[in-house]
């Protein structure tokens, strides 16, 4: 066996399939791009589902790559087991209709075996197999040459995630040796199951089956071949280390916390945890932040949130009390900087993000305190149990850590159930699990475009127009000659106009035409060939296969469409400049009558920033930049600074639109000749969508006008109703505030002289009830803000009166009441309050010296008054 690191072992597995004529297919993102089945990139194969279902047909059927996961579903089992991790690496190939069982199982038992590569001793290697899968049984066995008491049959092994591609899979196990038979019972000690000893290094997926909506299986058109090799799992062994948290990927890190804490690890177990969970979770939330997701109170933020707290509550452990999670971020950029470059890049911002929601968690611990206080006193005195539901609601509501909560109720002399708390747990896996399952299925293959591979070519860059032969009308995916029908049908032709939807750019509509017939064409998307289809109604007449036909594209709706993608990219750049270079864009729609534009920022922006970015945008207009389009090599690319849409695939040839290099872009869309095209630029609005992610809404053009006109025309109402010049608008509207603020003063002096001349017959109502004096009575007043002003300027006159007030207005009552502090002792005004407000149907509370309510029945307000007396008497 080789001495390797994680990142040899990384670059051995891509450098041996390359060699193997396989195609590297780039790490995606975390954030999955278009899939909105998935909170996380979750596997290898994750990204590749457009392949395997047979959306999209790959250049090479053959496919290599170290694809970043993130799975949550077990995060409480992380530190304290040697392989839960909330981040890890995949290590995968895949064949897309190409090779299959053989071939695939050769290929990792070279990998692996061969002196050339990892140089595992074959004698410790182990497979399992599906019990129905004859064919990878005998190619283990027959071809490998492995006896048969090294091939276990596993009812288990079969990859099987809902509807779509699925099939039996086979798994290499690694014997680590009987060291690591510690902690598992006898009748788990085999290859497959739960033990130390036997580690699953390697998963072969033989997609051979379509699932069907049905429930069935049928064959695929095309098998598939997908494994997976966990990258921490295979640094453990290599280097001979007892967890993934001791091998190279990990240790940098654990070193880091020794230094910030004083504390050693290895001494104790449960220390230990502290270090593997803080480990493990800073490297998912760096690369989830440098990947575009932010901390928030739902989905994938709310993971990362969560996260982060255990990590803090963690730290408290090793005698960290003080934001540090930070500091970390620059230690896993070092570690994975040479296959992942994103971390380092965007460190600032990732540190000031994990800065902040450390600081913000810190503060809040006080808050959960608080509602630990509060589950505290209502069992304090009766079952001196917290329910595993207000637990879990500790944890899963405020981010109170469940360890906390124990802790606490052990230092009260209460217990809480522990076993409530795990089913609430259960319960949320179950959602979590179910969701997951859902999300991750892919679709059924198409065998019909699939199988279509005939060149059809883009023309649209340069035209409007063509005439084009029809190559095929698929309908229900079966081929057709020819189709009359009223429902859409799809068709492919030799050459085409129209734009397929792409990039944000919506697809073109149209007309296509010929002596018999007239077609609608309603939307246009990329093919798995690569060829643009057309979603197409009958209008009059029929297609027929082998027809030429004229295409033409809805040239106005084009023209507006180019104008709004042109200004997007002039927009994207114009919105670095102004708040950062972390304002990635998170998506976009390019449509004719306006432009979307989603981006990460963590803060809403400013007036100021937004017409920063708009000035900017128009000054790029008005200077008229050639905008230039050309391929080229994507490194020749990169050093001309283009700009690349993070997490979109682009081949070595790329397109570039440089707008005389102030927005440089990879892009394959279709574009303005000139700035000046576009005319005119303005932001309509700019909102929040999600944690993290803001969008903007912009017009260009006659769309722009169309809204300066509009408020234009607002502008002359407002004008009109004033009866002044539009210029003269701001000049009334001030003077307007202050005659309105000068009346409102005026009105509020007369009703409290008024309220004072009513007051002042006070005296007459005044009397005196058990030795108190006691005045009762009803007021005008609207509301009851009105009548606590009345109650103000009685009680000022009044210091040693109880005083209780009521007003009856619109159906409502309105009551107050006070009682000098030093009668408390003998009267409650939140008793007194309960009584009078019962009278009118209502409710009210508050101090024993002062007190408010209410209700909905004015006729009974004189006996609610008459209350006072009686509470007083008695």
């Amino acid at each position: 066996m080789k001495e390797l690191t994680g990142n040899e072992i990384r670059d051995l597995f891509i450098e041996f399939f390359k060699g193997k004529d396989h195609m590297v297919e780039p790490s995606a993102p975390l954030v999955p791009i278009d899939d909105d089945s998935l909170l996380w990139i979750n596997s290898g194969v994750a990204t590749l589902k457009k392949y395997f279902d047979g959306r999209i047909t790959p250049e090479n059927p053959r496919i290599v790559n170290a694809q970043k996961s993130i799975r949550t579903n077990d995060i409480e089992n992380v530190g304290f087991t040697a392989r839960h991790h909330t981040f890890f690496e995949m290590l995968g190939n895949f064949s897309i209709g190409d090779y299959f069982k053989k071939e695939s199982i050769a290929l990792a038992w070279e990998f692996l075996t061969s002196e050339e590569w990892m140089a595992l001793d074959e004698s410790l290697l182990y497979i399992t197999v599906h019990p129905e899968d004859m064919d990878a049984y005998n190619i283990w066995r027959d071809e490998i040459g492995l006896s048969e008491d090294r091939i276990i049959r596993i009812e288990g092994n079969f990859w099987d995630i809902g509807e779509g591609p699925c099939g039996p899979n086979s798994e290499i196990f690694y014997d680590r040796g009987p060291d690591y038979e510690y902690g598992a019972p006898a009748e788990e000690m085999y290859p497959g199951g739960e033990n130390e000893r036997y580690l699953e290094i390697w998963n072969l997926v033989f997609s051979e089956f379509n699932h069907n909506s049905d429930g069935t299986y049928t064959p695929l058109p095309k098998k598939n071949i997908d494994t997976g090799m966990g990258l921490e799992r295979m640094a453990s062994i290599v280097q001979n280390v007892p967890t993934n948290f001791d091998t190279d990927l990990f240790t940098p890190l654990i070193k880091k916390i020794e230094e910030v804490s004083g504390k050693a690890y290895g001494e104790d177990d449960a220390r230990d945890a502290a270090f593997k969970v803080i480990s493990d979770h800073i490297r998912t939330v760096s690369f989830a932040i440098g990947d575009g997701a932010l901390p928030s109170n739902e989905g994938r933020g709310y993971v990362l949130r969560r996260l982060l707290r255990r990590a803090v509550r963690f730290s408290k452990e090793l005698g960290i009390n003080e934001a540090f999670m930070f500091s970390l971020v620059d230690t896993v950029a070092d570690i994975m900087e040479d296959f992942y470059p994103n971390v380092k890049e965007k460190s600032d911002f990732i540190k000031e993000v994990v800065r902040k929601e450390e600081e913000r968690f810190l503060s809040t611990l006080d808050e959960g305190i608080r509602i630990y206080e509060s589950f505290r006193a209502s069992v304090k005195d009766t079952t001196g149990v917290i329910s595993g539901e207000d637990a879990f609601k500790l944890y899963d509501t405020y981010g109170f850590p469940y360890e906390l909560t124990k802790e606490y109720a052990e230092n009260d002399g209460l217990t809480v159930d522990e076993a409530g708390f795990m089913e609430e747990m259960k319960k949320q896996r179950e959602r979590a699990r179910s969701a997951r399952k859902a999300g991750e299925s892919m679709q059924v293959q198409s065998k019909t475009l699939a199988d279509f591979t005939a060149p059809s070519t883009f023309t649209g860059y340069s035209s409007m127009s063509e005439e084009a032969e029809l190559l095929l009308i698929a309908k229900d995916d079966e081929a057709l000659d020819s189709y009359d029908g009223e429902e859409t049908v799809e068709l492919i032709f030799d050459r085409t106009p129209f734009y397929a939807v792409s990039g944000g750019q919506i697809a073109d509509t149209g007309v296509i035409r010929n002596d018999t017939a007239e077609i609608h064409v309603e939307g246009v998307y990329k093919g798995p060939n690569n060829q643009n289809v057309h979603i197409a109604r009958i209008v009059s007449g029929a297609v027929e296969a082998g027809e030429t036909y004229r295409l033409h594209v809805n040239e106005e709706k084009r023209r507006f469409i180019v104008k709004n993608h042109s200004a997007t990219h002039l927009m994207h750049q114009a919105l670095k400049d102004t708040v950062g270079e972390h304002a990635n864009q998170a998506g976009s729609l390019v449509e004719a009558e306006r432009l979307r534009f989603d981006f990460s920022h963590l803060n809403p922006l400013t007036e100021e920033e937004i017409r920063t970015i708009e000035d900017a945008v128009n000054e790029r207009i008005y200077e008229g930049l050639d905008v230039r389009i050309s391929e080229m090599p994507i490194e020749e690319a990169r050093e001309k600074g283009a700009m690349a849409l993070f997490g979109e695939k682009y081949g070595d040839v790329v397109r570039v639109v440089d707008m005389e290099e102030y927005s440089v872009e990879l892009c394959g869309g279709i574009h303005v000749v000139n700035t000046s095209d576009i005319g005119l630029f303005k932001i309509v609005s700019e909102t929040g969508i999600g944690a993290g992610i803001r969008r903007i809404e912009a017009v260009t053009s006659r769309y722009a006008v169309e809204y300066y006109k509009e408020k234009e025309g607002l502008i002359e109402e407002v004008a009109s109703s004033l009866k002044v010049k539009e210029e003269n608008i701001t000049k009334k509207i001030t003077q307007l505030y202050d005659e309105r603020a000068a009346l409102k003063q005026e009105i509020k002096e007369l009703k409290s002289a008024s309220a004072k001349e009513k007051l002042s017959d006070l005296k007459d109502i005044k009397q005196e009830v058990g030795g108190v004096e006691l005045i009762a009575t009803e007021v005008d007043a609207k509301n009851a803000k009105e009548l606590r002003s009345v109650m103000d300027d009685v009680k000022s006159a009044n210091q040693d009166a109880v005083i209780a007030l009521g007003s009856a207005s619109d159906g409502k009552v309105s009551l107050v009441v006070t009682v000098p502090k030093e009668l408390t002792d003998q009267f409650k005004a939140g008793e007194i309050m309960k009584g009078m407000a019962e009278r009118v149907g209502g409710k009210g509370g508050g101090r024993p010296d002062m007190a408010q309510g209410g209700g909905t029945e004015p006729a009974n307000l004189t006996k609610a008054l008459q209350f006072v007396n009686e509470y007083i008497n008695n």
